[in-house]
């Protein structure tokens, strides 16, 4: 893992801190006495090297760099922590926000900002200074936070999708071996007891034949049932249903293989969390039924205590077993090979965690395993009540803390005057731009509205304080949440910002989605013919300038200041818009990238499965099905001879075809395209990486299908569901008016031109139609009559 070095950026800063002070002033032949240079050399000393801790104890390392920085800032001359007081903070506060959770960032940012303006308040007086240093340095804070609060995002996210790809990589080898699993072992329990039972039951109605006569006629109505079950049975062996609900869940196959021990004495004592179809849950299921076997091999009748968490960031699996019980005989300890503990750990590695067992105190024995939980990387927990509490109780003391001279030491009288500085009015602008960025996403409209007034403010602010500084600096600060909410704008129109649930962005075209995520929404009413958001923060902000600029009075004449106002506003607004929309585009390149690997691992590992089963139904279809049909026709014909000899060839059959399952796992050098009858694979595969799926196929839906209806349908049904993200996906499939129809729900990417050009072509080919909308829903429409466009395909 690659490791950065926490003492270059620290060394870096206070190197800074030397060329601005004492080195300026030495240049200037200013030398600064020997106490300021040893106070200077304690507060960078003991800023760079609590820096240097920064990523271990972050929030400790903020609170003791504010504090150095103000106690030295007393003593000093002006400069002499300007470095360290700015950009050491900024540094921490960063790291804060970057390893912290958002709550926490938040308050820190908060309480620094607040402690600042009451430390300020209480050596200078806010109405004596224009207070831009608190406006600056409170917009240095929040972008601090801000840009730390989106590293973190994105590096979790960057993890999550690295998790998931790995979690499909390892899915995609491992669903054709399920498969093949649960072929074997449905066509095991078709054997055991179908087959089987006609055998014994035919082979003890020949035995009584003499005897018992009517036994030969139930043997025979036995044979013919049983016949038809066998076929059913194999049918669904062939072609399982697709949705999860008829299909037992981690849990209900935990909780199956518990109630088998304690049918045969063992006490056993199970809570287990829900757990997600995949390599975690196979993992879990193998070591407690080798744990609890074990349990009932050396130590039977003792009880035992299974106990199975699935959290964020690991599952904890924890099987007990007492000690064995005295005068209890052990009649399976001598059974046991001694590689189950090996086998064991092997499982947990291939799933990702880490396997223990031991003895216990009471002489017992325990199976501790860890293995992933549902993401990558610990998730961000809101802390306990207390907690919160305490690192409120801590702020507020932080932020109390100046006013405890004024209140305890001294205690002047403020001098009456009823005018406002302009630094009041540049904070309650900010904050009131702050406060509308917050209503960016759910009201876009009204957000620009009322930032295009504030921002109009910033000049009359300027002149109702009796500003004296820089003319441009208060246009600039308004302009700068103009810029977040532009950035803001590229990014969703890019298809890198929000989630599919939230409204369109400015000006985009009613009955579209935003590109990326947006959300397909049918009005009727007419849109509001806004002009873009580009060409009106330019306008406004160069009338802030304009404004700004004449009413501190210039020489020039005004269309020269328009002019020059304009020329630069746009370029910043334009630098505003297009970084968003770069970012955007990146984030969305990322996703696409993301969803296109996940639904080729999807599709490699379903067309491993789907060959693995279709070579299993070929022998299922040239040898069972042959002579369990030809044992029902024998038994129909009422030759119970014939029909126990068929039985026994079935049977026979059947054995032969597990030996070819168990001994054949190589992959077929052909694959056969899927259809229809894989969407239960698909639908397992997209489960078991974390997607929840249903697929709800009606019963008007026919066995056979055209095979470009078949194979259209299949591939129009992967594509939806590729598109799908992250999100629950509803799959509907019906048959209506001679039309194949899928419909589905909970796609908000649907809509984009790509996956509707993918679509659209597998639709067209067959003269079908292809729908969007309501939200988040596309339905496809194939005629199951040949048309013109089979005719051209063939």
């Amino acid at each position: 893992m690659k490791h950065n070095d926490d003492r270059l950026v620290p060394v870096l800063l206070l190197c800074a801190q030397a060329l601005v002070w004492p080195g300026a002033a030495l240049v200037r032949g200013d030398a600064p006495s020997a106490s300021a240079l040893l106070v200077a050399a304690l507060v960078a000393g003991s800023v760079t090297g609590v820096l240097t801790l920064r990523r271990s104890r972050p929030v400790a390392t903020l609170v003791v760099v504010a504090a150095a920085c103000a106690l030295g800032a007393g003593p000093l001359p002006a400069g002499a922590t300007a470095v360290l007081g700015t950009a050491g903070v900024a540094l921490a506060l960063w790291t804060v926000a970057t390893g912290r959770d958002t709550f926490t960032t938040v308050l820190c940012g908060t309480s620094l900002a607040v402690w600042q303006l009451v430390h300020g308040l209480t050596l200078h007086r806010l109405s004596d200074r224009d207070g831009l240093d608190l406006v600056l340095t409170a917009l240095l804070y929040a972008t601090t936070c801000g840009a730390g609060l989106l590293a973190r995002r994105a590096r979790r996210a960057r993890r999550a999708d690295e998790h998931l790809l790995r979690r499909a990589e390892s899915e995609r080898h491992r669903l054709p071996a399920v498969e093949r699993r649960r072929m074997e072992r449905e066509l095991h329990d078709v054997s055991a007891h179908h087959l089987t039972a006609v055998v014994v039951t035919a082979g003890a109605a020949l035995g009584l034949r003499e005897t018992r006569p009517e036994l030969a006629d139930e043997a025979l109505r036995f044979a013919v049932e049983t016949g038809h079950e066998v076929t059913r049975a194999l049918g669904a062996v062939r072609a399982p249903a697709p949705s999860a609900a008829g299909l037992p869940s981690p849990e209900e196959r935990l909780l199956g293989l518990v109630a088998g021990f304690r049918r045969i004495g063992q006490p056993v004592d199970c809570e287990a969390d829900p757990l997600p179809e995949g390599a975690v849950a196979d993992a879990v299921y193998a070591i407690v039924r080798e744990a609890l076997t074990n349990g009932a091999r050396y130590a039977p009748g003792a009880p035992t205590r299974v106990r199975c968490r699935y959290g964020d960031d690991r599952t904890d699996v924890v099987v007990t077993s007492g000690a064995p019980l005295p005068g209890t005989p052990a009649h399976g300890a001598d059974l046991g090979g001694g590689r189950g503990q090996g086998i064991l750990r092997s499982r947990a590695r291939e799933a990702g965690g880490t396997l223990t067992s031991g003895p216990t105190a009471d002489g017992g024995w325990e199976v501790r395993a860890v293995l992933p939980g549902r993401t990558a990387g610990p998730a961000d927990r809101p802390g306990a009540r207390g907690y919160r509490v305490a690192q409120v109780t801590a702020a507020a003391g932080l932020v109390l803390q100046p006013l405890l001279p004024v209140v305890v030491i001294r205690a002047e009288d403020t001098p009456a005057g009823s005018s406002v500085s302009a630094g009041v009015l540049f904070a309650l602008l900010a904050a009131a731009q702050a406060v509308t960025l917050l209503w960016l996403r759910r009201a876009p409209r009204t957000a620009y509205g009322v930032l295009a007034v504030l921002a109009l403010l910033w000049p009359v602010a300027a002149a109702a304080g009796d500003y004296g500084g820089p003319v441009l600096l208060p246009p600039a600060l308004g302009a700068v949440a103009t810029c977040v909410a532009l950035a803001v704008d590229g990014a969703v129109r890019a298809g890198g910002g929000w989630s599919r649930s939230s409204p369109r962005p400015f000006r985009a075209p009613v009955g579209q989605p935003a590109r990326g995520r947006g959300e397909l929404r049918e009005r009727s009413r007419r849109p509001l013919t806004f002009p873009h958001p580009l060409a009106g923060a330019t306008a406004v902000h160069t009338a802030a300038v304009t404004t700004a600029v004449l009413d501190r009075g210039t020489g020039l004449p005004a269309w020269a200041v328009v002019v020059a106002a304009l020329a630069g506003t746009g370029p910043v607004m334009y630098a505003a818009h297009h970084v968003g929309t770069v970012r955007g585009r990146r984030v969305q390149d990322a996703r696409t990238a993301r969803d296109g690997r996940l639904g080729a691992l999807t599709g490699e590992a379903v067309r491993d499965a789907w060959a693995e089963r279709r070579r299993i139904a070929g022998g299922l279809e040239t040898t069972v099905l042959a002579r369990t049909a030809d044992m029902v026709a024998e038994a129909e014909a009422g030759r119970l001879d014939a029909t126990a000899e068929r039985a026994r060839e079935a049977l026979t059959a059947m054995r032969a075809l597990l030996d070819t399952v168990r001994d054949d796992e190589e992959r077929p050098a052909l694959r056969p395209q899927p259809t229809l009858q894989a969407l239960d694979l698909l639908a397992r595969q997209c489960r078991a990486t974390g997607r929840e799926v249903d697929v709800r196929l009606t019963g008007r839906v026919p066995e056979r299908l055209p095979a470009a209806v078949d194979l259209a349908a299949y591939h129009a049904a992967e594509t939806v569901l590729a598109a799908g993200g992250d999100h629950p996906t509803a799959l509907d499939l019906d048959a209506v008016d001679g039309a194949l129809t899928i419909t589905a729900a909970g796609v908000p990417s649907a809509a984009h031109p790509a996956v509707r050009e993918r679509l659209a072509a597998r639709v067209e080919a067959l003269d079908g139609a292809l729908t969007t909308g309501p939200a988040d829903t596309v339905r496809l429409m194939l005629p199951l009559a040949p048309g013109d466009g089979e005719k051209r395909e063939r």
